[in-house]
């Protein structure tokens, strides 16, 4: 049984990803720039101004400005909200529920930077998530897919853990994402990924996830041998 988990929020805690892929793929569309729905996914974990300056060189090659990565993540996030609010994943509850039951440390890693974060966590995984066990787009100077993010979690966990012989094989991540798997694994992280959205298994599997599950049932399965 690992000590530590770190989850990932779109895809893994929240079914939003439908509503952030829709909302990019208009508001770039607005700008002349092609990102579709794929896109999106493969894109996953990077923070808003990341995305849109990667979108910017591809399409037009040039880095954005700030002036347009402000307007551009200012609209994507108003509709973002238009679309609603989106429900816990299915399942997902009584993974953490069975995780805090067995005493284990639970992160989130996320490349969000919503203000409003740990309200939206407490609301719908009461007692779960704590302000010093976050790490958001604020917390880090490079996003996923570089092993940062998952480097700051793991100092976290080690250094709240109170246990002198913590190592990183005590930690795991759970990831939807291609990018935020290949943070994890070059982070030396086992790495547990559940592909909640379009992508085919293969996507997530070419950066060499420890384990690959198709829905949190699968994965609450598996940790119960532990």
């Amino acid at each position: 049984m690992k000590k530590a988990f770190f989850f990932d929020m779109d895809g893994i805690l929240f079914d939003s990803m439908p509503h952030h892929s829709q909302a990019w793929e208009e508001i770039m569309s607005k700008y002349n720039l092609n990102f579709t729905v794929r896109d999106c996914y493969l894109q996953e974990g990077r923070t808003g101004q990341s995305v849109i300056d990667e979108c910017f060189i591809k399409n037009k090659g040039r880095h954005a400005t700030a002036e347009e990565v402000e307007q551009i993540y200012g609209e994507k996030t108003a509709r973002f909200f238009e679309l609603g609010g989106a429900e816990p994943i299915d399942g997902v509850k009584d993974v953490l529920n069975y995780l805090k039951n067995k005493g284990a440390l639970i992160f989130i890693v996320t490349g969000s930077g919503q203000q409003s974060l740990f309200d939206v966590l407490h609301q719908n995984f009461p007692e779960t998530f704590t302000r010093e066990r976050m790490i958001t787009a604020f917390d880090v100077a490079h996003c996923k897919p570089n092993p940062e993010p998952y480097l700051k979690a793991f100092e976290k966990a080690n250094f709240l853990s109170h246990d002198v012989n913590f190592k990183k094989s005590d930690c795991c991540v759970i990831e939807n994402a291609p990018l935020g798997i290949r943070s994890a694994r070059e982070a030396g992280l086992d790495t547990y990924a559940v592909n909640t959205g379009p992508l085919k298994d293969s996507d997530l599997l070419a950066e060499q996830p420890t384990m690959l599950f198709h829905n949190m049932k699968e994965l609450l399965a598996y940790l119960q041998f532990f």
